[in-house]
């Protein structure tokens, strides 16, 4: 008889084997990422923003109420582009029934032991807004905490040794003081007992006194950002009190001078009013002469160079002039030369607007020595009676209006004249038939803005130029030495030298 062949799992030893290595396999990848949540179960995904990562690891617990909730899945540093402040964005896998969590939940980094084990607790909010899955806690709502570590590094050498040196200051300064402290103590009974309904109200919820401490923690996140400048500010004024510190004495003695100073001020400066006010008129009224002192100040400094040498020769002089002072004094009396002066001070109130027209002229622009220097320059002998003075005849440009016949307008162009036909080019007109008169040039005169006008226009082709302008063209203007004054060809060298006058080349003449 023939045995039926078994076709059951347990008849076959290389099926039980191979189910038993995929059991085992998929048992230890569960352990494996059991800190990463059981695969294929659905997750509520949030994120927290930390001051720092504290230790935070990737794969620790997040707590809630100290029980576990869900794991660190990853952790990632984060720049703001607005502040440049580096923070910690740690993403989080929590269990579906945590979700959602109240939008003002806050988060900590708490130790799980002395080792340093970390995990993240999250505490409830209460707000109605919730934090949907994929939102973020912000580092607002976090806190930074203290590490063993960090609480016993506070402990350094320099603190112990201080400790260490208080206690003993401590202990001396309690030292045979016992009755005194026994009359303190007895005296602070009173304080302890009406303290008791101060205490009651602070303690009251009405009084809000824990919101202080809260308001106060607020206040410290505010200022933490800038703890760095404020503690820089704290080191910058113990360098300025310590500069300050030295000048001290200084400032002791000014303060001690100040009463008795005030009190001369106080009687004083009422009567210097009027001649402070008197000073600011005077001060007011020199403006105008300071402003021309600018430009005369050069001239007027070699005024005085110069001057220097003819006043030694002019004492001698000064002697000789006191017979002709006391004819100049006869002569002032007659009343013909009373009636003469009053006559030159009518013709001079008349010739003033000129005079104030040609002072600007001179002072500004060195215009009337100019001319009468071209003229003396003119005149200078050479040929015959004077120089002569080179003329061409210069023909008026074609076109209408022109300047060589009468005319209805000023010429504005347009000309007809055209330049030579050079190399077969056709000719070109030349743009020539235009006016520029310029009868009052500007010279600084009243009403005139300060500037040289004269000898300064330039020639603006195309276009009619008639009296000022446009712009300001400066004080430019050629100026003269008292070095070009010919005196050698003008008074005899006997004369010049008993004067002490010495020409440029330093030669008395």
């Amino acid at each position: 008889m023939n045995r039926r062949r078994s076709n059951s799992l347990a008849g076959s030893p290389l099926l039980i084997g191979a189910v038993t290595t995929l059991i085992v396999v998929v048992a230890v990848f569960l352990s494996y990422n059991a800190n990463n949540g059981l695969p294929f179960t659905p997750t509520y995904d949030i994120k927290v923003q930390l001051p720092e990562a504290s230790g935070l690891q990737k794969g620790n617990q997040v707590r809630i109420g100290g029980e576990r909730v869900g794991v660190v899945s990853l952790l990632s540093p984060y720049q703001d582009p607005a502040t440049g402040r580096v923070t910690a964005i740690v993403s989080l896998k929590l269990e579906k029934a945590v979700e959602p969590l109240p939008a003002d939940t806050t988060a900590l980094v708490q130790s799980v032991s002395t080792i340093g084990l970390k995990y993240l607790a999250l505490e409830r909010g209460h707000s109605a807004r919730t934090l949907k899955a994929g939102g973020t806690i912000p580092v607002s709502q976090t806190r930074e905490p203290v590490d063993i570590d960090q609480f016993f590094d506070m402990f350094d050498k320099k603190t112990r040794v201080a400790n260490q040196v208080n206690l003993t200051s401590f202990g001396n300064g309690l030292a045979g003081r016992g009755i005194g402290l026994n009359k303190t103590f007895a005296t602070l009974r009173p304080l302890v007992t009406n303290a008791i309904p101060v205490l009651h109200n602070l303690a009251s919820p009405q009084t809000g006194f824990g919101q202080l401490f809260v308001a106060l923690d607020r206040a410290a996140k505010e200022v933490a950002p800038v703890a760095d400048e404020q503690a820089a500010l704290y080191s910058d004024l113990d360098t300025f009190f310590t500069a300050f510190a030295s000048v001290a004495p200084s400032l002791e003695q000014a303060i001690e001078g100040g009463p008795p100073a005030l009190r001369q001020a106080t009687h004083s400066l009422p009567f210097e009013a009027e001649f402070v006010n008197k000073s600011a008129d005077f001060m007011r009224l020199l403006r105008p002469s300071a402003s021309v002192l600018r430009t005369v100040a050069a001239p007027l400094g070699h005024a005085f160079e110069v001057g220097a040498v003819n006043v030694r020769a002019a004492t001698a002089l000064n002697r000789e002039l006191a017979e002709a002072s006391q004819a100049f004094a006869a002569f002032a009396k007659n009343p013909i030369v009373i009636s003469g002066i009053e006559d030159l001070t009518h013709t001079l109130g008349l010739g003033n607007p000129l005079l104030a027209g040609l002072a600007p002229a001179q002072t500004n622009c060195n215009y009337v020595t100019l001319t009468f220097r071209n003229l003396a320059s003119l005149l200078s002998e050479s040929v015959g009676v004077g120089t002569l003075a080179r003329a061409a005849p210069v023909l008026a440009p074609q076109g209408p209006n022109n300047d060589g016949f009468p005319s209805s307008a000023p010429a504005n162009g347009p000309s007809i004249d055209h330049t030579s036909t050079v190399g077969g080019i056709a000719p070109k007109p030349i743009d020539d038939n235009h006016l520029h008169v310029n009868p009052y040039p500007n010279v600084g005169g009243p009403g005139q803005p300060l500037e040289c006008e004269a000898g300064n226009e330039t020639y603006t082709k195309g276009t009619a130029v008639i009296g000022n302008l446009p712009g300001n063209l400066g004080t430019k203007h050629e100026a003269t030495t008292r070095e070009q004054n010919l005196y050698s060809e003008t008074y005899p060298a006997q004369t010049l030298e008993a004067l002490g006058v010495t020409t440029s080349k330093g030669a008395k003449k």
